[in-house]
């Protein structure tokens, strides 16, 4: 029998709430087009939605600054709109994790407000406010996002401190009333029946209290994106900034007061680093597999790579958790294709995703191969942290216009958050026609790329993805199973088996990455393989003998059997 809690099993789906389904008719996705989609991600076959941000929120971080902790934005709908959003997933077997976020608000947050207006209101600790030093900020600390991490508030001559943008100020979690008020939050959306969290950017929650200086000779005015830094400079410039001391009691109290809650609530963290599962497994649930999306193409030697460390890696009792892409990164289509062969490799992407051991948190619109959106002006950009960087590009770096316009076009997060294209027709079914949506629509809506035209089609990806899941749901080896490498006669095919010792099944796994026949030998021990799964026409189900030929771009999951 199978034991394992709900979220080792269950495929996730991130949705972008803004983005998924305007049912108001106003441009921008609310819990009206949510819930009216419902039906089609539960014949997709998902188990679980990750809603990002939908808390009231100037929008400046994408929803990420949060003006309400426990309401919804208007944008959006009402809490009752909410309410019965939550209760009709319930009522398919959909959970529900929301996105919270631990380490700062909005500048337009009541406790911000009140925190700002005087030296001593009772909310004045609940942020990181600090005089001045040698005439200038109290450290050289930068934001994450480009310039100084401290903003001088001229009504107070103190400074604030923000690892993000200045309209975000930290939370200062060392005072325990804005601990206190920050855990009424998180028991407000679990006394409402959500099923858990996806932490936002969980290592920036505290800092050093003394303020040192970083020792690079980097000024923050110069730094246009940390994120873009190599990793040794990111590190050194953000030492004082990143997982301080008192991190992984903070997050054993979250999941204390999560557990004290029945079933089996989560807790995922926006981190790669698996220290954060806890030394007794007692913080998060789970913690993104982020290496295995940092490469310029997904290749076999990558991928096994991944695997022998990242499970080599992970704590006793810890579970993996996989994914390639999400609100913050270029689509999967348009990251990973090669631009001859992006639909093969796609139905290869979801293949090693639904069949790795752990947990799958797949993006919206990838089941339908969405590609990265071109904008073509300013006025067409969102992302405030896109905007920021052209006019630091501009204004402190010199750059032509349209030098500048061009590098926030190419590494800006609208790319991937266009809308969810429904069908071919006019702003392809995510608003009506009369609609101006908030991000424009992709163009390829028209050329299939879209539900309607790809939902009846046995050959499309969606049918592709349909198909995977129910598998994936259907084979305990790959809810449960181990993974285990299987030599290969190259470097173009990945192949492992995955077993599960409580159904005692065995699974194999092959994938062909290259446009040319790989031959695979296996070394069956006398068993036979029972095909399962393919992406190609097989004259056999049952293979018999020790070397397997596939074809370009295969995807084979067989069950190996005793003859």
């Amino acid at each position: 029998m199978n034991t394992q809690p709900w979220w080792q099993q269950a495929v996730f789906y991130e949705i972008y709430p803004r983005s998924f389904a305007d049912g108001n008719g106003d441009g921008i996705g609310d819990f009206l087009g949510l819930t009216a989609k419902l039906d089609y991600l539960h014949d997709l076959g998902i188990d679980a939605i990750w809603l990002a941000p939908h808390y009231p929120s100037p929008f400046l971080d994408c929803g990420y600054d949060i003006a309400n902790y426990a309401d919804v934005a208007p944008e959006y709908g009402s809490l009752d709109d909410f309410t019965a959003f939550l209760l009709a997933a319930h009522a398919r077997s959909i959970r529900v994790v929301l996105d919270l976020v631990l380490n700062h608000t909005s500048d337009q947050h009541p406790w911000f407000i009140e925190s700002r207006a005087s030296l001593d209101n009772p909310k004045r600790d609940w942020y990181i406010w600090r005089d001045g030093r040698d005439g200038g900020p109290p450290s050289n600390w930068a934001s994450i996002f480009g310039g100084p991490a401290w903003t001088l508030d001229p009504q107070t001559n103190q400074y604030y401190y923000h690892a993000f943008l200045k309209e975000q100020p930290d939370l200062n979690w060392r005072n325990p009333d804005l601990k206190a008020a920050m855990w009424d939050v998180v028991r407000f959306w679990l006394d409402l029946g959500v099923d858990g969290f996806r932490l936002d950017a969980i290592a920036t929650i505290f800092e050093h209290p003394d303020l040192p200086n970083h020792t690079l000779p980097l000024a923050a005015h110069d730094i246009l994106d940390a994120n873009a830094l190599d990793e040794p400079t990111y590190r050194q410039l953000l030492r004082w900034q990143l997982k301080q001391p008192g991190l992984h009691e903070l997050l054993q109290e979250l999941r204390r007061l999560v557990d004290s809650y029945p079933g089996d609530r989560v807790l995922v963290g926006e981190d790669e680093d698996l220290a954060f599962h806890g030394a007794a497994n007692d913080e998060l649930h789970l913690v993104f597999n982020f290496p295995l999306m940092r490469a310029d193409r997904l290749t076999p030697q990558h991928i096994r790579a991944n695997q022998i460390q990242r499970l080599a890696q992970l704590p006793a009792g810890a579970w993996p958790c996989n994914t390639l892409g999400n609100h913050d990164s270029p689509r999967v289509w348009s990251r990973y294709g090669d631009g001859a062969h992006d639909a093969d490799l796609a139905r290869l992407h979801i293949a090693l995703l639904l069949t790795l051991q752990g947990t799958p948190f797949l993006y919206n619109g990838e089941e339908i191969g969405m590609t990265d959106l071109k904008l073509g002006g300013l006025d067409e950009l969102r992302d405030t942290a896109a905007i920021h960087q052209y006019h630091k590009l501009v204004d402190t770096h010199g750059l032509p216009p349209q030098e500048a316009l061009h590098a926030a076009l190419a590494t800006t997060r609208d790319r991937c958050r266009s809308p969810m294209q429904w069908s071919d027709a006019a702003n392809a079914g995510f608003s009506p026609p009369s609609a101006t949506p908030w991000l424009p629509v992709h163009p390829n809506h028209t050329a299939g790329v879209n539900v309607a035209a790809q939902v009846d089609d046995p050959t499309s990806l969606l049918s592709f993805y349909r198909r995977l899941l129910h598998l994936r749901r259907t084979t305990p080896a790959l809810l449960a199973g181990e993974y285990q490498a299987l030599p290969t006669a190259g470097d173009a095919v990945l192949a492992f088996l995955r077993f599960d010792p409580n159904s005692r099944q065995t699974c194999l796994v092959a994938l062909n990455f290259a446009e040319d026949s790989q031959t695979l030998a296996i070394d069956l021990d006398g068993r036979q393989i029972r095909t399962l799964f393919t992406s190609q026409a097989r004259e056999h189900e049952l293979i018999v003998t020790d070397s397997l030929t596939m074809t370009p771009f295969e995807v084979l999951i067989g069950e190996l059997r005793e003859q």
